[in-house]
C-alpha cells in the first residue's frame, strides 16, 4: 500500500463529500458511545460505596438516574449509529461508483482493458468503491471510540494502581500487532486469488449462458467445464481456509493471554480488598476497567486492522481512479477538420507488447477522401489490429497514422471518433429499447426519431422494429422482468442474430455526417438474400464517402475502388479487382476458390482458409 496517510485522506474526503452530516453525527455518537461504559462504571462505584456507607436514599437518587440514562443511551446509540452508517454507505457508494466509472471512461485506448492485472484491479476497485471508504472512516471512528474508552478506564485504573494500569495496556499491544498482520495477509490473499475467482466466474458464465448452451450439450462438455469451475473454487477456498486457520490460532492465543491478564488482575484486586486498600466500589471499577480496557484494546486492534485492510483495498480504487491513460492526449490538440485529402498509414509497425510478435510490419497505406478501400487477408493477417489503429485505440509502435497529414496522436481522440462510423465484427447488443440501441451510435439523436428511422431503413431493419409490440420503444431483452412477466411479449423481445447485426449497422449509419466509415465483416452470419441487401445498402451509403470494408466474402469487395491484401502483417497486393485477378496472386486464388464453391464444377485447387478478418 502506497502512502497510507494519503489513502485515508482520500477515503475521508470521499465520505465528507458524499455524506457530511451523517459523518458528523456518527463521529459524535462514537465519542458518546466511548464514554458510556466508563461513566456507567463510576456511577456503579458511587452507588455501591454509598450503599456500603449507609448513605440516605436521596444520595442514591442521582447516580441511579445517571445509570438509568446511561443504560438508555447504551441501547439507543448503536441503533441510531447503524441507521446513519447505512445512509452513509448508500451515499458514499453512489459517489464512489460515479467517480470510478467516470475515470474508466476517461481511458482513451483499449490497452488497459486487455491487461489481466488491470482487470483484476478494476474488479477489486468496484468492490472497494462500494464499501471501503466508509469502512476506513468507520474503522477510524472505532479507533477514536476505543481510545476514549481506554483513556477513561486507564484514568480510573491509575487512581487504583498505576502498575496494574501499565500492565493492562502492555497486554493489549500484541493484539494490535496481530490484527494488523492478519489484515495485511487477508488483503494479499484477495489479490492472489483474483485470477482463480475470474476463472470461476468465466466457467460459471459458460455453464449458464444461452450462447454456450448448444455446444456444451452437443459436445457433452458440461462436466469438464464444471470440474474446471469447481477446481478454481477449491483453490480459492483453500487459500481462505489457510488464512482462517491461522486467524483462529492467533485469536485463540490472544484471548488466552487476555484471560491470564484479567485473572491475575482479579486475584490482585481480591487480595487488596482483603487488606482493606480497596472498597467494594473500587473492586467493581477495577474489574470493569480491566475488562473494558481489554475489550477496548481488542476493538482498537480490530478497527485498526479493519482500517488497514480497507485502505489496502481502497488502494485499488485510488489506483484506478488516478491511473493515467494508456494513450497520451495532447494538452493542445490540433483542430480536426473534415477529411479533405486522405487517411494514411505511413510505415506502421505494431505489436501489443515487447513480449508479442509484430502484428503489422511496415504497413504503408493511403485511403483517398471519397474513395472506398477493401481489406482482405487470412486469419491473423492484422486486419482488425489495423482498424484499432485507425480508431486510435492503440498507437503504432513505429510509424504514424495521419488524417490529412496530421498525426492522430496530435488530435483529440474523442473528436476523431465522432467523425468515424464503425460496425465491428464483434458488434454489441444492448439490453435496451430498439430506439436506444440505434441512438447509442450518436447519443444526440436519442430523441430524434426521424434520424433513427432513417438509419434503420438504410440497414433494412425498420419494418421489423416498427412491427414490434411497442414499436421502437420495445425492449430488446428478456432479462429485466419477473418470471411471471416473461411470457408477455409487451415486456421484451429477442431478435435474431441477423436482425441484431442489422441493428448494429443502423447504429453506424446513424452517424450520417461522419467522414470515414469502417465496416468489419458487416454481413457475417447473414443469409444470402440478407447479405445482398446489406451490401447493396452499404454501397449506396458509402457512395462518395471514405470507407474501409473488411470482408471474407470477396464478392462483396470487388466493387471497391482499391483492394488491399494483408498477409503476415504486410501489404502483399494492392489494386482494383480486375488488376488483382489479372495478377493471379493470392487475391485471385482466394476469389477463385470462393467462386468455385458456387459453381457446379468445384475448382481442383486444394481448399484454403477463407479470407476472414482477424
Amino acid at each position: 500500500m502506497q502512502n497510507p496517510a494519503r489513502r485515508i485522506r482520500a477515503a475521508w474526503s470521499l465520505t465528507v463529500t458524499a455524506a457530511p452530516r451523517g459523518l458528523g453525527a456518527v463521529g459524535a455518537l462514537a465519542i458518546v458511545s466511548g464514554l458510556l461504559a466508563p461513566t456507567a462504571a463510576w456511577l456503579t462505584k458511587v452507588t455501591l460505596d454509598r450503599l456500603a456507607s449507609g448513605a440516605p436514599a436521596t444520595a442514591l437518587l442521582m447516580p441511579s438516574l445517571g445509570l438509568a440514562g446511561t443504560g438508555l443511551l447504551t441501547a439507543l446509540v448503536p441503533q441510531l449509529t447503524k441507521y446513519l452508517r447505512a445512509e452513509m454507505d448508500r451515499a458514499v457508494g453512489l459517489v464512489a461508483q460515479e467517480r470510478l466509472f467516470t475515470a474508466v471512461d476517461r481511458l482513451t485506448g483499449l490497452g488497459r482493458f486487455e491487461d489481466p492485472a488491470f482487470l483484476d484491479r478494476l474488479r477489486l476497485a468496484q468492490q472497494a468503491g462500494r464499501s471501503t471508504p466508509n469502512e476506513a472512516v468507520d474503522g477510524t471512528l472505532g479507533v477514536l471510540k476505543s481510545i476514549v474508552v481506554v483513556t477513561s478506564f486507564v484514568g480510573s485504573l491509575l487512581l487504583l494502581s498505576p502498575v496494574m494500569s501499565l500492565l493492562v495496556l502492555i497486554a493489549g499491544l500484541p493484539t494490535l500487532a496481530a490484527q494488523v498482520s492478519l489484515s495485511r495477509s487477508r488483503a494479499r490473499m484477495y489479490w492472489d486469488i483474483g485470477p482463480d475467482e475470474r476463472r470461476e466466474i468465466f466457467y460459471g458464465h459458460l455453464l449458464s449462458s444461452i450462447e454456450a448452451a448448444k455446444e456444451i450439450r452437443l459436445f457433452g462438455t458440461g462436466g469438464f467445464l464444471c470440474a474446471r469451475m469447481l477446481g478454481a473454487r477449491r483453490t480459492v477456498n483453500g487459500a481462505k481456509k489457510a488464512l482462517d486457520r491461522r486467524e483462529m490460532f492467533v485469536q485463540s492465543a490472544l484471548f488466552g493471554f487476555a484471560s491470564l491478564v484479567s485473572g491475575g488482575g482479579l486475584i490482585w484486586a481480591v487480595h487488596a480488598a482483603l487488606e482493606g486498600t480497596l472498597s467494594l466500589g473500587d473492586i467493581t471499577v477495577f474489574v470493569t476497567a480491566v475488562a473494558g480496557v481489554q475489550g477496548a484494546m481488542t476493538a482498537l486492534a480490530t478497527d485498526a486492522a479493519r482500517v488497514h485492510h480497507a485502505l489496502i483495498m481502497f488502494d485499488h480504487y485510488v489506483a484506478v481512479t488516478t491511473t493515467d491513460s494508456d494513450l497520451p492526449v495532447s494538452a493542445t490538440p490540433t483542430a480536426l477538420s473534415p477529411l479533405r485529402h486522405s487517411i494514411e498509414l505511413r510505415d506502421v509497425w505494431f505489436r501489443y507488447s515487447e513480449d508479442h510478435d509484430w502484428v503489422l510490419r511496415g504497413v504503408s497505406l493511403r485511403i483517398p477522401c471519397g474513395r472506398s478501400l477493401a481489406l482482405v487477408g487470412l486469419n491473423g493477417a492484422g486486419k482488425s489490429t489495423l482498424v484499432k489503429l485507425l480508431c486510435r485505440f492503440y498507437d503504432p509502435t513505429h510509424g504514424a497514422v495521419l488524417w490529412d497529414g496530421v498525426d492522430l496522436r496530435d488530435m483529440d481522440p474523442v473528436e476523431l471518433r465522432r467523425r468515424i462510423g464503425v460496425v465491428f465484427q464483434d458488434y454489441m447488443h444492448y439490453d435496451m429499447t430498439a430506439a436506444e440501441n440505434i441512438a447509442l451510435g450518436d447519443i444526440d439523436a436519442l430523441h430524434d426519431r426521424n434520424r433513427i428511422h432513417t438509419a434503420a431503413e438504410h440497414a433494412g431493419i425498420h419494418a421489423v422494429l416498427a412491427r414490434l409490440p411497442q414499436g421502437y420503444d420495445t425492449l430488446l431483452s428478456r432479462m429485466f422482468f419477473l418470471e411471471t412477466e416473461k411470457d408477455d411479449p409487451q415486456t421484451g423481445i429477442l431478435l435474431s442474430g441477423g436482425q441484431l447485426q442489422r441493428l448494429a449497422l443502423a447504429r453506424a449509419f446513424l452517424r450520417d455526417q461522419h467522414d470515414f466509415m469502417i465496416l468489419d465483416e458487416p454481413s457475417a452470419g447473414l443469409d444470402a438474400e440478407a447479405e445482398h441487401e446489406i451490401h447493396a445498402s452499404i454501397r449506396r451509403h458509402r457512395a462518395g464517402r471514405t470507407s474501409l470494408l473488411i470482408s471474407h466474402r470477396l464478392g462483396a469487395v470487388r466493387d471497391a475502388d482499391v483492394v488491399v491484401v494483408l498477409d503476415g502483417g504486410r501489404i502483399t497486393e494492392e489494386g482494383d479487382h480486375a488488376s488483382l485477378m489479372a495478377a493471379a496472386g493470392q487475391y485471385a486464388r482466394l476469389f477463385t476458390l470462393q467462386a468455385a464453391g458456387y459453381s457446379e464444377q468445384p475448382a481442383s485447387t486444394e481448399p484454403s482458409t477463407t479470407a476472414s478478418s482477424r
